[in-house]
C-alpha cells in the first residue's frame, strides 16, 4: 500500500495532511484516504466525521511514520487518494490482505 501510496505523491495522485484530505473530501475529489493509526486524537477527530459523513472510505496505514515516509515527510497523520483508479488499487490490496489475515 506504501508503495502505491508513493506513485500517487509522483502522479499527483494524492494529498498530504489532514487539512488537505478535508479539502478535498469537501469539494468532493477525494476517493478514499489512509489514516495512520496512532495520529493524534484530534487529527483523527478532524478528519473522521467528515470521511463519515460525505461516504468516503478510508483505511489505516502501517504508522505516521511510515505513512509519511511514503509522502516524503518525516510523518503525517493522514493521506487523500483523489485518483480514483489509484484508490481502487489500494482498496484491492487492503481487502486482498485483510482475507489472507483471517
Amino acid at each position: 500500500m506504501l508503495r502505491l501510496i508513493g506513485l500517487g505523491v509522483r502522479s499527483r495522485g494524492v494529498v498530504i495532511g489532514v487539512e488537505r484530505v478535508r479539502d478535498a473530501a469537501r469539494s468532493g475529489k477525494l476517493a478514499l484516504a489512509v489514516l495512520a493509526p496512532d495520529a493524534s486524537a484530534h487529527s483523527r477527530d478532524k478528519v473522521v466525521p467528515l470521511l463519515q459523513a460525505r461516504g468516503i472510505k478510508f483505511v489505516e496505514a502501517p504508522s505516521a511514520a511510515e505513512l509519511g515516509a511514503a509522502v516524503g515527510k518525516e510523518q503525517t497523520a493522514a493521506v487523500g487518494v483523489i485518483d480514483a483508479q489509484l484508490a481502487r488499487g489500494i482498496r484491492q490490496l487492503v481487502d486482498m490482505s485483510a482475507k489472507g489475515d483471517s
